[in-house]
């Protein structure tokens, strides 16, 4: 093989992991845990908590075993996958599943050894939390409801990393846990929708394999109003710098979805709601700054 072909190949395996691992994903995750301690936990200047090291290692801790996660997920989910998202499978597949593996086994060694010199109770809370995201991937996601609950649970659990870190839980964290549940709650109904092809095959008792669309867009539209009632109380009661911006636009954002909700019939339709989510979340991160102006 000419190096050419090597570069080739190596860029491609690259590219490959990158896509597994959902490196996007976990930069934003790693963005909310360092402004949510800056913004909302920590009374330090920024650059304390920037160079706290024991708050690094456990933000790097929870990106390196969401990151674990994704690969497990990825490697349940194949068959899922190829039906699903014919595209991302190809570039999925250029890595082995046994090299997946091996990189997943050597993530999750990292993290419990790294995660233990902050403290033994660091090192359980993340065996703990690796241990039921594998769970979700092999058994709990195909459950009814359950598989959703635990995506939204397992998702916000890294906060708490840094949450018991700075031992303070008070109701402004409380209230945005809970909007941030139920907007990833939202998130992995409309998700399923999008899947039902897929899910369906392998035998995944989602809402819409068992009751069908339209029972499952009602279930929708329940949790975005949900939503919309949370996203009124940060608005009425924790307003803080230019926080409102973000909660009228996140209205505004549902809203639309909503309406799209009635006319969307076609994978296409439901990946523009899916998108709407990611970017109420997305946008929800970096707004935190708000906070402080």
């Amino acid at each position: 093989m000419s190096s050419k072909s090597r570069n080739k190949s190596v860029i491609f395996k690259f590219l490959s992991i990158f896509s597994v691992v959902r490196f996007y994903n976990l930069l934003l995750i790693l963005f909310a845990q360092y402004l949510t301690s800056i913004f909302i936990l920590s009374d330090k200047p920024i650059f304390e908590v920037i160079f706290d090291s024991k708050l690094f290692i456990l933000i790097f801790c929870s990106s390196v075993s969401i990151a674990s996660g994704y690969i497990i997920n990825n490697f349940y989910d194949e068959e899922k996958d190829l039906i699903n998202k014919p595209v991302k499978y190809k570039i999925d597949e250029v890595v082995k599943s046994s090299t997946k593996l091996n990189f997943y086994f050597i993530l999750n060694f990292v993290v419990v050894i790294i995660s233990s010199f902050t403290s033994l109770k660091a090192a359980l809370f993340f065996s703990v939390y690796i241990f039921f995201l594998w769970l979700y991937s092999h058994k709990l996601k195909r459950l009814l409801f359950i598989g959703n609950l635990f995506y939204s649970l397992l998702t916000i659990t890294p906060f708490f990393a840094i949450l018991l870190y700075y031992k303070k839980i008070d109701y402004i964290i409380i209230a945005y846990a809970l909007f941030l549940f139920f907007i990833l709650l939202l998130k992995d109904f409309t998700k399923d929708l999008k899947n039902l092809k897929g899910d369906f095959t392998q035998n995944y008792q989602t809402i819409p394999v068992v009751f069908g669309e339209n029972f499952s867009k009602s279930v929708i539209i329940l949790t975005s109003l949900i939503n919309l009632i949370l996203i009124g109380n940060l608005f009425i009661n924790f307003s803080e710098g230019y926080m409102s911006i973000y909660y009228i636009s996140s209205a505004l954002a549902i809203l639309v979805f909503i309406v799209k909700l009635f006319q969307s019939n076609s994978n296409s339709d439901y990946l523009i709601l899916h998108n709407i989510l990611r970017f109420i979340i997305g946008l929800g991160v970096f707004s935190i700054i708000l906070i402080g102006i």
